[in-house]
Formats: C-alpha cells, sequence, structure tokens
C-alpha cells in the first residue's frame, strides 16, 4: 500500500507546497523545526485542512480539494502516535489499548481482533502492566502503549510526530526496535517524524528532506543522508549510511562486519551472524589521509577516491570518498584539503574510530 499526497498551505512563516508518493515500508518526512513534517502528517489525520490537498492512501481518497472530498478524522482508519503519548489517564493500560477497538468497531469487531490484541501486547512486551494507570509508567512504557493502541486501530496507515522527542537516550534505545518490528513485520505503512539524522538511518526504508515547506529530495537513507548537498538539519547531520553483513562476533568485545569486502570493526553488536546491519558514519567522525595509515589505533580504514569537495563554511568542506562499501562523507578543514592536495579523483583513505561509532548508529535491516 502506498501514500500519495499533494499538499499546498499558506503560513506567515512560509508556503507548504509538496507532493511525493510514500511507499510500503517506513518512510521518514526528515528537516528542521519549521520545515513543515509535524503540518504534513496532520493533513493526512484531518487535523488540518489545507488550502489545497489530495490525499490517498491505497485506493481510499481521503481528501480531495478539488472535487470537495473530505473524510473526517475518525473515518480515516489511521493510527496517530504523539510525542507526549497521551493515554487517558483514568483508565490503566489494557483500557486504553481496547480504546481503539471501541472506536473503530463494534463489539464483533472487537471479539475478532482478540487474536491481533494478543500479538501486539506480546510484541511490545506490556503483558505485564495492562493493569497500571499511565501515571504510573515510565516514558518508554507510556510509549509503547500508545504504539500499541494505534497498531489495535486496524490501521491503514500509522503516523508518528516524532515519537521519541521527549524521551531520554536510554528509553529511545528502548523503543526504536520496536519501531524495528512494526517495520518489518507488519504491512502496514508508517510516516513518520524526525529531526534526528541517527534515527532516520536506523529506521527509514524511504526519506523525504524538506526545508521550509518544500521537498529538498526525496529517496532511500543511503542515497539521501549521504548527498551533501541535502543538509535540512544542519551540517551536523551529514553522513554515510554503509549496509554490512555480520561477519564474527569477537572475544575482546567487537563485531566484525563486511560492507563490499570491506571489513569494519564496532563495539559488539547483538545480531546473529549474516544479520544484514546498517551503519552510519558521521562525516565529523572521519578522518583522512593520502597513504594507508600504519600503527594507529584506529580499526576501521576505506580507501576510495575522492568523488566531489564541497565548501559548507569559511574554514570546512565535505568530502565525498566513492568506496567498495559505498560513499563515505568527511568532513574537514579547508587547510587540510590543501595540504594533503586532495581533488576530485586523488586516492584517499577514510579512517574511523571504532569507539566512535554510537550504538544508536547501528541497526538491523534485513
Amino acid at each position: 500500500m502506498t501514500v500519495n499526497l499533494s499538499l499546498k498551505h499558506r503560513f506567515e512563516q512560509f508556503d507548504l507546497n509538496v507532493s511525493f508518493e510514500a511507499p510500503k515500508g517506513l518512510t521518514v518526512l526528515f528537516g528542521a523545526s519549521g520545515s513543515g513534517k509535524t503540518t504534513i502528517i496532520n493533513a493526512i489525520a484531518g487535523l488540518l485542512q489545507p488550502n489545497h490537498a489530495q490525499i490517498k492512501v491505497g485506493d481510499t481518497l481521503l481528501q480531495d480539494t478539488d472535487q470537495g472530498i473530505w473524510v473526517p478524522p475518525h473515518k480515516r482508519a489511521l493510527g496517530y502516535i504523539f510525542q507526549d503519548s497521551r493515554l487517558f489517564p483514568h483508565l490503566n493500560v489494557g483500557q486504553n489499548l481496547d480504546y481503539a477497538g471501541r472506536v473503530t468497531g463494534g463489539m464483533a469487531a472487537r471479539k475478532s481482533s482478540v487474536q491481533q490484541r494478543s500479538y501486539v501486547i506480546d510484541m511490545l512486551d506490556i503483558g505485564d502492566i495492562l493493569k497500571r494507570r499511565p501515571a504510573t509508567l515510565s516514558g518508554g512504557e507510556k510509549q509503547r502503549v500508545a504504539i500499541g493502541r494505534a497498531l489495535l486501530a486496524s490501521p491503514q496507515l500509522i503516523l508518528a510526530d516524532e515519537p521519541l522527542a521527549a524521551l531520554d537516550a536510554a528509553r529511545k534505545a528502548e523503543i526504536l526496535p520496536y519501531f524495528e518490528r512494526i517495520r518489518d513485520e507488519t504491512d502496514c505503512p508508517i510516516i513518520y517524524v524526525s529531526h534526528a539524522a541517527s534515527e532516520v538511518a536506523r529506521l527509514a526504508t524511504t526519506v523525504v528532506a524538506l526545508k521550509a515547506g518544500q521537498v529538498l529530495r526525496m529517496g532511500p537513507a543511503l542515497d539521501v543522508l549521504a548527498d551533501p548537498s541535502v543538509m535540512p538539519v544542519g551540517v551536523g547531520s551529514v553522513g554515510a549510511v554503509i549496509e554490512a553483513r555480520v561477519h564474527a562476533h569477537h572475544g575482546d568485545g567487537l563485531t566484525e562486519l563486511s560492507a563490499g569486502g570491506v571489513t569494519l570493526y564496532l563495539p559488539r553488536l547483538p545480531q546473529s551472524l549474516g544479520a544484514v546491519v546498517r551503519v552510519r558514519l558521521p562525516a565529523s567522525d572521519v578522518l583522512l589521509a593520502t597513504c594507508a595509515p600504519k600503527d594507529i589505533s584506529a580499526l576501521n580504514t576505506l580507501q576510495g577516491q575522492v568523488q566531489d569537495i564541497q565548501a559548507i563554511s569559511d574554514f570546512a568542506v565535505l568530502v565525498t570518498l566513492k568506496t567498495q562499501a559505498g560513499p563515505v562523507l568527511a568532513r574537514v578543514t579547508r587547510r587540510s584539503v590543501a595540504a594533503l592536495g586532495l581533488s576530485v579523483g586523488v586516492t584517499c583513505y577514510a579512517i574511523a574510530k571504532t569507539v566512535a561509532i554510537a550504538a544508536d548508529d547501528t541497526a538491523d535491516f534485513t
């Protein structure tokens, strides 16, 4: 199932004008605050009526301003996950989950969804908190319940508006695997709002990069995040995304990966041998050398040729290398480029410290 939309809406700050098709999987709307991300999913949900809109989920037309079609929010068969979970405080977890069934169907529908309810509870590991009220839950537990409620609404589409923004790092690490499971184990497409490059690299099958109400670029995360011309949330978000296969787990706490024939070492990963993972290499953590490095502590070296050099400030540039593992970006000074004699076509070595690759920058992607 795909989502097709075309939206135009005038605000004081900017004019929103976007058109794109979100395929099956998890599509991330990626951009800085004020770029139009939440406006887009609120329009899909029916919480905002744009000046011009055509929104279609699968074969269902939710809105067409030219034809005067507008389906009310409660009839759109959508699951919406907010930043702050928005659970009913007077209901326990089980009752919050059941509320989705009461909205989307009668008693017969609820009885037919018993198996689905059990599956969702098991998937989200919330069976032991069904009797508890929201006030007694941690932030991560609340978001897991909110995810469950969205899934049990029998949605054609799930919308998630920066669902991890209010959580600390530990709670984010707790929730991310559940979005991966939804992406991989259900047929329901997800449109997910984020301005965190690590989330995008980990979750996205498709990225729509936005800036000031316009689409900068759309495509696979590996391509969009490695494009130095697409920096919707600043230079710090730029980096390469490499797909690799788990080759070995070593006794010294490292996992060995193979990426296009290139060996990489990361802090031990939970994935089993043979699993495909994504590794994000932020451009700011990559060093460059024109000779193969010797006698250094960094374990990861990727040989390649300079493909592009793009100025990003008065003193810094982004260098893109073409390697066997895929494009790799490095953020370095103009002085370094001059000292190394770098230009398009020059052979170069990208160096990344194993300990610099955070757990948030690796993810299962089978």
